[in-house]
């Protein structure tokens, strides 16, 4: 008798979302990016807030200060990869697919504050429709281009196998990884999304400068 797996319906609470604030913040001097303010509240905290509604469950990445990401109410994975330190937001993937505990998973970086609030719904839809093994968003840009964000990615857990052997065999790019598979790029494009949505902070200046364009 054959049997076939048959994918977990794509619905709220079979979604884990987790918040990428594992990294060196080299750009920002070192300090650590998800507990740099952003109006008043920590970048990944801030993060937390505006994705919590899209998912069922949610973690936090963060390889420092974990009692400070701890006091958000939310478990917190440092990397146990074996890649070495900060090594990238792969090692973040590979956490969270491990301690994942609903069919999918969705990553978001916490230095990109103002990500749609309808971004979990929007890619759970083209990743179903597709019956694809990834979906990524893609981020209409202030020049008018059209760009993929690989950070943002939305896969099932059963990609851990492959993941851990695309980093074994030395890979560390997102995209690069994704490319393997069946990926469905999903357009934030309408004429109502915020051209700010993807703007990820990279400096502290950046980070001022978005927080002075709010409303």
């Amino acid at each position: 008798m054959v049997t076939v797996d048959i994918p977990a319906p794509l619905h709220v609470e079979s979604i884990t979302g987790v918040i990428l604030a594992g990294g060196r913040g080299s750009r920002m001097g070192g300090v650590d990016k998800g507990l740099q303010t952003f109006n008043g509240v920590p970048l990944a905290l801030h993060t937390l807030m505006r994705l919590s509604p899209q998912v069922g469950d949610i973690m936090i990445n963060a390889n420092r200060n974990l009692a400070a990401y701890e006091s958000f109410g939310v478990p917190v994975w440092p990397d146990s990869t074996g890649l070495g330190d900060y090594a990238g937001p792969l090692a973040g993937f590979i956490t969270a697919l491990e301690r994942c505990e609903t069919p999918y998973l969705l990553t978001v970086p916490c230095d990109t504050p103002l990500f749609p609030h309808d971004l979990v719904a929007r890619m759970a839809a083209a990743f179903e429709r597709e019956e694809a093994d990834f979906a990524v968003a893609a981020a209409l840009e202030e020049d008018g281009q059209l760009r993929p964000q690989p950070v943002f990615c939305l896969m099932g857990t059963s990609m851990l196998e492959s993941l851990l052997r695309f980093t074994q065999s030395g890979g560390r790019k997102i995209d690069a990884w994704t490319a393997l598979h069946k990926t469905v790029i999903v357009p934030f494009e309408r004429p109502d999304d915020d051209v700010r949505g993807f703007f990820n902070a990279n400096t502290l200046a950046e980070l001022h400068q978005l927080e002075s364009r709010l409303p």
